[in-house]
């Protein structure tokens, strides 16, 4: 396996281990660890028969911690996305994508983005009031927010804890435009909010929908709704008048090979909106998902992590530094070079075909004001 250069990962893998419902095959330590740890056999390993296959399979348990955010919003300057602005309740996803670009964020916290990321989770308990405090100031203007741009704000958790659920109240109730990205079906509980929001033209909810094989789906993002859930949920959004649209990302090369196949059921289920970008793998995600890729498709790893080098334009030197992303902005979404390409033309060609993206969905900003949290009504 390749070292990571300074631009990832700079920490050593341990020990590979399957874990039922998780996709990260180590705790990998993160890139600010002064302490590196390594697995000794201590003598406990040749237990009773059938002993180790139990504990290999045991499935880490997921903990829950708590914490009070200081602001709601995330913000960032990237000329790749259409918004500045995101909200995130969570940190951590328990859904457990391989390939998930903010798993490195857990090593802020001194946690593993590896089963760390998966399994060590943290709920902003305090953010609907913070939102609250800070839409309600004058100076606040409205833009487009994304809910769940770092995290899945729709993730298994989300079922006990509401937390999302009383964001969107506070957003629907300052008439604030903003849209959600999730693998959620959980989404489908606060349609009762969602559909009068949809009716001002206030949300949007894009389902990211990676493949429509199951295998594939598991492997890769283990505890998401299935694809054909998905589908329904995209289904049943539209039907309830929500706009609603896929994400195709991230597009692996000879991995989820099946674009033409998801925007097509996509669009049969209601779908109007699509886009994608390709893989990122930004510092330690770049050793857990070549990990990953070892293990469960041996055969194309090696040719699955060079075509995702030509994609980021790597050279030689960097490729033998063992470099496989470049952050450059203008090409870290799309990429560059021939697959990309191509790449771009099945994508225009497919959403050309079935009729979407003909019409952009405009969020509406002039319907929010800071007195609407107040209880005071503008003059003007």
């Amino acid at each position: 396996m390749p070292q990571p250069s300074d631009q990832d990962a700079p920490a050593a893998l341990q020990a590979i281990t399957l874990h039922k419902g998780r996709a990260a095959l180590s705790q990998i330590a993160h890139r600010f660890a002064r302490d590196a740890r390594e697995a000794v056999d201590d003598g406990w390993g040749q237990g009773a028969e059938g002993e180790d296959e139990a504990f290999a399979q045991a499935a880490p348990q997921t903990q829950l911690e708590w914490e009070q955010c200081k602001t709601a919003f995330s913000r960032h300057d990237s000329p790749d996305l259409p918004f500045h602005l995101g909200l995130n309740p969570y940190r951590g996803c328990e859904h457990g994508c391989i390939y998930c670009y903010a798993r490195p964020t857990h090593g802020y916290l001194g946690y593993s983005p590896g089963l760390d990321f998966e399994t060590r989770l943290i709920a902003k308990g305090n953010m609907p009031e913070v939102l609250r405090a800070e839409l309600s100031k004058p100076s606040h203007r409205a833009a487009p927010v994304m809910l769940g741009s770092v995290t899945d704000c729709y993730q298994p958790i989300e079922r006990e804890l509401g937390l999302t659920r009383r964001v969107i109240e506070v957003l629907a109730q300052a008439r604030h435009p903003f849209s959600i990205v999730t693998k959620g079906s959980g989404v489908e509980r606060d349609l009762d909010l969602l559909v009068p929001l949809a009716r001002q033209r206030l949300v949007a909810v894009y389902i990211t929908l990676t493949t429509l094989q199951p295998e594939l789906a598991r492997r890769l993002e283990p505890r998401a709704a299935a694809p054909h859930r998905r589908l329904r949920t995209v289904r049943t959004l539209a039907e309830a008048g929500v706009p609603v649209g896929v994400s195709l990302a991230p597009q692996i090369p000879f991995l989820n090979d099946d674009l033409e196949q998801v925007l097509a059921a996509a669009h049969a289920a209601g779908a109007r909106q699509a886009f994608y970008a390709v893989l990122r793998l930004p510092w330690e995600v770049a050793p857990l998902f070549e990990a990953w890729l070892r293990q469960h498709y041996p055969d194309r790893a090696q040719r699955v992590l060079e075509r995702v080098r030509d994609l980021h334009g790597i050279s030689e030197a960097q490729r033998e530094q063992g470099k496989v992303y470049s952050s450059q902005f203008g090409q870290r979404m799309k990429g560059q070079g021939a697959w990309a390409d191509m790449l771009g033309q099945r994508f225009a060609l497919a959403c050309r075909k079935l009729g979407l993206n003909r019409e952009r969905v405009q969020l509406d900003r002039s319907l929010y004001h800071h007195s609407l949290l107040s209880g005071q009504q503008s003059l003007f």
